[in-house]
C-alpha cells in the first residue's frame, strides 16, 4: 500500500485533536490520496481510508464533500462506512450522486434512506441502474409527481403488483405517467387496459404515438375492449338537451348561472345546447370543437361572451368526464390562457365559427 509519509505521524493528532479547519484539510488531502490508488488498493487498504476519512469528511465544506460524492459514486471499492455517511446527508448535492449510481449502497440503506429522506432524495434514487419492487413501493407511498414519474420511467425499475394499481390510478390524473407507464414493457395487457380506461383520448392517441409497433396493437386491441367497436357511430341526442334550454330561455332563466350548474352535474348535452344558444354557434360546432384534443375552444367561447372563470373551468372538467380528474397544473396554465386571451380576439374567433 502506497501512502504519503507526510500524512502518517499527523494524523492521529489530527484526527482526535485537530480543530475543523486542519480536519477539514487532511480530509481533502487523504480523499485526494485514497482517490488517485483506488484501482490499486486491496480491501484492508480501503478499510484504513474508511476508518479515516469517516472521521475527516464531516468536517470539510458542502462543495468539497459533494465533489467528493460525486468522484465516489461510480467506484465499486468505494469506502462503505464514507459512502453511508454522504449518502445520508440532508444537502442533495452530497447524497444525489450516490444515490443516483453508487453499486456500494446496499438495499438494507436504500430503502432506509427512501422511508425517511425527502422528495430529493427520492428523486436521485429514482434514476438507479435498478430498482427492486420493495423499493418501489416505498417511493410510490411517498413521492411527489416528479419522483413517480422517474420512476415509472426508469426500464430497470421493477414494480409489484400494488405498486402497479397505484400508479396506474395517479395516471388518471397525470399524463405524463400514463405515457411512461403506456411505454413499459412488463405492463400486463390487464393493466394496459386499466391504464387506456382512466386516460383521456389525448393521451391515448400520444401514447399510440410513442409506443414500439408491437405494444400498438395491445392498445387497439385494449381500446376495442373499452369501448366497443361501435362507440365512434354513436352519436349525442342534443333534442332533449335543446327543450331545456329553449324552456328556460322562455322564462328568462337562461344564463350563466344555468350554464355553470349543467356543467358542474356534468350534463354535456345541456351545456353544449346552452353555450350554443348563449354565443350563436351551431350545437354541431361546439360539439366537435369542444370534445377535440384541446381545451382553448372552451376559453375563447367563454371570453367570447364573458363567462367567470369558475364556469370556464366547470366547463374544461366537463369535457374530461366525471370519471377523470384534470391535472392541477393544467387548470392553472388554462386559467393563466383564459386571462391573457382578448375578448376581442375571441369574439372574432366565434364570428368565424358561426361561419362553419
Amino acid at each position: 500500500m502506497i501512502v504519503s509519509p507526510s500524512l502518517i505521524p499527523e494524523l492521529d493528532d489530527i484526527v482526535s485533536r485537530g480543530d475543523p479547519k486542519r480536519r477539514a484539510d487532511a480530509a481533502r488531502r487523504i480523499s485526494e490520496l485514497f482517490l488517485q490508488g483506488a484501482a490499486s488498493f486491496r480491501p484492508d487498504h480501503v478499510d484504513f481510508f474508511d476508518g479515516v476519512l469517516t472521521s475527516l469528511v464531516p468536517h470539510a465544506e458542502i462543495e468539497a464533500r459533494a465533489e467528493l460524492a460525486e468522484r465516489l459514486s461510480t467506484l465499486a471499492n468505494a469506502p462503505r462506512g464514507l459512502v453511508g455517511q454522504l449518502v445520508h446527508e440532508d444537502e442533495i448535492a452530497i447524497a444525489g450522486p450516490l444515490l443516483r449510481c453508487s453499486p456500494v449502497i446496499d438495499e438494507k440503506m436504500l430503502l432506509e434512506i427512501a422511508s425517511m429522506k425527502g422528495q430529493g432524495h427520492l428523486l436521485a434514487m429514482a434514476e438507479r441502474p435498478t430498482l427492486s419492487a420493495d423499493l418501489t413501493d416505498v417511493m410510490i407511498a411517498r413521492g411527489d409527481r416528479a419522483v413517480v414519474r422517474r420512476a415509472a420511467g426508469n426500464s430497470g425499475a421493477a414494480f409489484s403488483s400494488d405498486g402497479y394499481s397505484t400508479l396506474i390510478k395517479r395516471a388518471g390524473q397525470d399524463g405524463v405517467l400514463t405515457i411512461r407507464l403506456g411505454q413499459r414493457d412488463d405492463l400486463s395487457s390487464e393493466q394496459l387496459k386499466e391504464l387506456l380506461s382512466g386516460s383521456i383520448d389525448i393521451i391515448r392517441r400520444r401514447l399510440f404515438q410513442v409506443v414500439k409497433p408491437e405494444r400498438q396493437a395491445d392498445i387497439k386491441q385494449a381500446m376495442t375492449a373499452i369501448t366497443g367497436p361501435s362507440e365512434r357511430e354513436e352519436r349525442r341526442d342534443f333534442v332533449p338537451a335543446q327543450r331545456t334550454v329553449l324552456k328556460l330561455h322562455r322564462e328568462g332563466a337562461l344564463g350563466e348561472g344555468a350554464l355553470l350548474n349543467f356543467a358542474r352535474a356534468f350534463k354535456y348535452e345541456e351545456s353544449i345546447a346552452a353555450l350554443s344558444a348563449m354565443t350563436g354557434v351551431k350545437i354541431e360546432t361546439l360539439d366537435r370543437l369542444i370534445s377535440g384534443d384541446r381545451y382553448d375552444p372552451i376559453l375563447i367561447a367563454g371570453k367570447a361572451i364573458d363567462l367567470e372563470w369558475a364556469t370556464v373551468r366547470a366547463l374544461i372538467i366537463l369535457r374530461l368526464g366525471p370519471n377523470r380528474t384534470a391535472s392541477p397544473a393544467d387548470i392553472e396554465s388554462a386559467r393563466v390562457n383564459y386571462v391573457r386571451l382578448m375578448p376581442m380576439t375571441a369574439q372574432r374567433v366565434v364570428e368565424f365559427w358561426k361561419t362553419r
